[in-house]
């Protein structure tokens, strides 16, 4: 089983309930959070506690939360700033962003 508290090998975890994504690094939480609605996907925010930053955490979760929506076929509306920047760096998630 993985270490609760390495930021290297703690999964992401699909919270579909909370729709939410999120990796637990011991007692601190790292979290993206969503909307769904029929055919689209609004994700709207994305935190990493302060002292887990710049290590790939929100890119991890961002990466599992759009392949996601690729496996259910849903359009994604980037409302959080991280995963707008994200997306704009990963040109292949295009084909999953909502026509504007």
């Amino acid at each position: 089983m993985a270490d609760a508290g390495s930021p290297e090998t703690s999964l992401v975890i699909h919270n579909q309930a909370e729709q939410r994504f999120e990796l637990r690094l011991g007692d601190e939480l790292c979290r993206l959070d969503y909307r769904r609605s029929p055919g689209k996907m609004v994700i709207y925010h994305t935190e990493v506690p302060k002292s887990f930053q710049h290590r790939g955490l929100a890119a991890r979760m961002t990466r599992a939360a759009l392949e996601f929506a690729r496996a259910e076929k849903l359009q994604v509306d980037p409302r959080c700033r991280y995963t707008a920047a994200f997306l704009q760096k990963h040109r292949e998630y295009d084909n999953l962003l909502v026509a504007r």
